[in-house]
């Protein structure tokens, strides 16, 4: 399965309004960014069905970006449906991501 990577015109069309879709802003300069891209894709694997993966480059959108406050790269927010409720700042491990997935997956349970 391939992350979808979006833009400004098509990122509310692509983000759920239902369940968890994490949102990973990024730059292809960024080396934490391209170290991130491989552990979200597991994510995406394992969880695909739980969970939605969405990439948006900082540089082509910067008004998205500057819309949801991202100063650092990578940033990754939670939105539970359709909403931002969590933000991790730079690289974390997998298993931080998917306590977060867990957390609100338990929650809309």
């Amino acid at each position: 399965m391939t992350i979808k990577r979006v833009n400004e015109h098509d990122f509310q069309t692509d983000l759920q309004t239902q369940g968890i879709t994490l949102v990973d802003f990024d730059a292809p300069w960024c080396p934490p960014c391209k170290v991130l891209s491989p552990i979200l894709e597991q994510l995406h694997e394992e969880l695909g069905g739980t969970i939605d993966v969405l990439k948006v480059n900082c540089d082509d959108n910067p008004a998205l970006a500057s819309k949801y406050g991202i100063m650092s790269m990578p940033t990754v927010i939670l939105f539970n449906n359709g909403e931002p409720t969590e933000k991790l700042v730079g690289l974390r491990p997998k298993d931080v991501y998917k306590q977060l997935i867990a957390k609100y997956d338990d929650l809309n349970s």
